[in-house]
């Protein structure tokens, strides 16, 4: 496990950290619980997004702390998450929280997936 301070890699907006911490407030999860963000195979691009609380951390996993958020990433998601922002959005559209990837090469219409 290798803990970092890298605030480029992954970025969280402020919109998104405060529903972050609104979802952790309003569940009861513990400061101590890091939000682990990943990817794994699957949609109709190639690649969707993973997003949930976790108690702790595994092995290979890569620790950033985001203004006052532990992110859990593992070392084959941070390949294909680096200079990700992520953001959430309570517009017409829809709710939810929004992965800005500059990896991306191709995305599905409803933003789920995502192919490198």
């Amino acid at each position: 496990m290798s803990e970092l301070q890298i605030e480029s890699e992954i970025k969280i907006t402020e919109k998104a950290s405060k529903e972050i911490k609104r979802i952790m407030e309003e569940n009861n999860i513990p400061e101590s619980y890091g939000l682990r963000i990943g990817v794994k195979g699957g949609g109709c691009s190639g690649l969707t997004y993973t997003l949930g609380f976790d108690p702790e951390t595994k092995e290979a996993d890569t620790i950033i702390d985001q203004g006052g958020i532990k992110l859990f990433i593992d070392g084959k998601s941070l390949f294909y998450l680096t200079g990700t922002e992520l953001d959430f959005s309570s517009g017409l559209n829809g709710k939810g929280f929004i992965f800005n990837n500059p990896n991306a090469v191709k995305t599905c219409g409803c933003g789920e997936s995502f192919g490198v």
